[in-house]
């Protein structure tokens, strides 16, 4: 059972997803409580996506309870479980490659826009009042991301890097309570790494969010990382602080005898 506090943001219990006769999810029950940069780790089809699709309700599991700020999540459609403040940063980049940054980053702030098509075609004094208040919060990540260069220039002309920055910009601008990242620096080289992960530290210090990361980069979960859930096969086979996690035979020889740093363990 999961131990609920009035620190809890998420609580999952009893999870199990299948797929016709294909358990992708095997009774994986955790928590992630609030301002905590929780991470999901496994080997290759262990279930961290699938986990993630869950929370954002892309899938729907069979069985077992989900819930976010103590609001059920299974059964609610993605865009209402992103009106109740879950965001998610995309393994493959989703960005719009013939836009702009600065037009990118305003699309996710859509759900905070509430006016009706016709006060957008006569562009009335409540449209012009949120598109101004939209415009500055958006400005506001271009200047925290540092791409304030880039902010004019459509997406598909910039560096991968930059293109990642810019995916992290766009579920920030949802202003979200939780944020999903999947594999954030997947493909990106040392010095991108480096400054991807002081950003994801900087958004937790200076806008408090909370974050779920599922990343292959070891490195980066253990030094990011206040605890990691450890998946295989879909179940659960570890939960701690990343010390801990890492030491624990269930999960070297999940990992086929390698430590979480890569190094070859003593037979």
């Amino acid at each position: 059972m999961v131990e609920l506090s009035a620190d809890t943001l998420l609580a999952a219990q009893g999870i199990s997803l299948s797929f016709g006769g294909t358990r992708a999810i095997r009774d994986v029950s955790f928590d992630v409580q609030r301002g905590e940069l929780f991470a999901i780790i496994g080997p290759n089809g262990a279930g961290k996506t699938s986990i993630f699709n869950c929370i954002s309700g892309v899938y729907h599991p069979q069985e077992g309870s989900l819930r976010f700020d103590g609001e059920e999540l299974i059964g609610k459609a993605p865009e209402n479980i992103a009106r109740l403040g879950v965001a998610r940063m995309f393994q493959n980049i989703e960005l719009f490659d013939n836009l702009t940054v600065l037009d990118n980053l305003m699309l996710g702030r859509a759900l905070h826009m509430d006016y009706s098509v016709g006060s957008a075609f006569i562009f009335s004094r409540k449209v012009r009042r949120q598109e101004s208040a939209n415009r500055e919060a958006v400005e506001r990540i271009i200047d925290f991301l540092d791409i304030e260069s880039h902010r004019s220039f459509p997406v598909g002309m910039l560096p991968y890097g930059v293109k990642k920055r810019v995916e992290l910009g766009r579920a920030l601008a949802m202003e979200p309570t939780l944020l999903l990242l999947d594999e954030p620096v997947a493909g990106m080289n040392v010095e991108e790494t480096e400054d991807m992960a002081r950003f994801i530290l900087d958004v937790r210090a200076e806008m408090g969010v909370t974050m779920i990361l599922v990343e292959h980069d070891m490195g980066l979960v253990m030094d990011l990382a206040d605890r990691v859930l450890v998946l295989d096969f879909g179940e659960r086979i570890a939960l701690g602080e990343p010390a801990q996690v890492q030491a624990d035979p269930n999960v070297i020889r999940a990992y086929l005898g390698e430590d979480l740093t890569g190094v070859q363990t003593e037979a």
